[in-house]
């Protein structure tokens, strides 16, 4: 695949200090400048997203990856495994988010987070109550509220950047352990 719009450039003191966070600029960054308002509204949103500490941040970045895994959106996984790296995370667990079902590293919670990142994903969605209530049961109300926001939103940028042709960059090449192959699909994802 490839950009299906070309990237606009940047003002210098932006691809400065992306360059110097990130050792690239993000291509997601480049393509949306083309309208600066909608990438300055996404680079805020974004950020703000991470300032929220309701819900664990390995839930979020996991929950965030299996929607990219589902959508097919490999930058954003390749960026949410290298921000497990830098945020401290189970690398091992990050790496099996593709093939979760079939991993046995993750915990009941971590497994139900991950079936609610893909319930959600799904069209239409298939959230269940009986999942809705085991994570509220959980997490309590504001984190359930955070990490479906944070859903929300992963598959917002995933489907934008797989939309708009953009791929991986090789922000994950930085990690030990590589992504795991997703297994091939077999049609709507169940909530168990």
């Amino acid at each position: 695949m490839s950009l299906r719009v070309p990237k606009a450039e940047l003002p210098a003191e932006l691809r400065e200090n992306l360059l110097q966070q990130l050792g690239a600029v993000p291509e997601p960054v480049e393509v949306l400048w083309n309208n600066p308002k909608v990438a300055e509204v996404n680079q805020e949103f974004s950020a703000g997203l991470h300032t929220w500490d309701a819900a664990d941040a390995s839930l979020k970045t996991f929950a965030h990856m299996a929607v990219a895994a589902q959508i097919g959106c490999g930058w954003c996984l390749d960026v949410n495994y290298f921000l497990a790296l830098n945020q401290n995370l189970d690398l091992t667990k990050a790496g099996q988010v593709p093939r979760w079902r079939e991993s046995e590293v993750f915990t009941p919670l971590e497994r139900d987070v991950l079936a609610y990142a893909e319930a959600m994903t799904n069209t239409p969605p298939t959230v269940t109550d009986e999942l809705s209530a085991r994570l509220l049961d959980r997490l309590g109300p504001a984190a359930l509220v955070e990490l479906t926001v944070f859903i929300a939103f992963a598959n917002f940028a995933g489907r934008s950047n797989t939309a708009l042709g953009i791929t991986s960059q090789g922000y994950s090449d930085a990690c030990e352990i590589p992504l795991a192959a997703r297994p091939a699909p077999s049609g709507v994802a169940s909530t168990a």
